[in-house]
């Protein structure tokens, strides 16, 4: 059963009613007596694990997890030093006339 949030426009009365999702909103304010609550909109409940075993990788799929394992296998890539001195020059000009 939710706990649904009501507010009082007349006098501003805020409160929170535990009730049934079956059950009819309430109308009359228990503070004033006015029939001017309305029911608010609330964010609803955070979702709670309880247990071990809940991890962000339990539901991905197998093709997701050959492309983590290949990433990581990877080698890493040479240093911009390094690159600039196994590189070849490039050629002056090989067509022929």
């Amino acid at each position: 059963m939710p706990t649904y949030e009501y507010a009082c426009s007349k006098c501003g009365h805020h409160f929170e009613k535990f009730q049934s999702m079956r059950d009819e909103p309430l109308k009359k304010c228990p503070s004033c007596g006015k029939p001017a609550l309305k029911r608010l909109i609330g964010g609803g409940a955070g979702l709670i694990f309880k247990g071990s075993g809940f991890y962000i990788t339990d539901y991905k799929n197998k093709g997701m997890a050959k492309a983590a394992a290949a990433e990581t296998k990877a080698p890493a890539a040479p240093k911009p030093a390094e690159a600039g001195a196994k590189a070849t020059p490039p050629a002056a000009s090989t067509s022929k006339k």
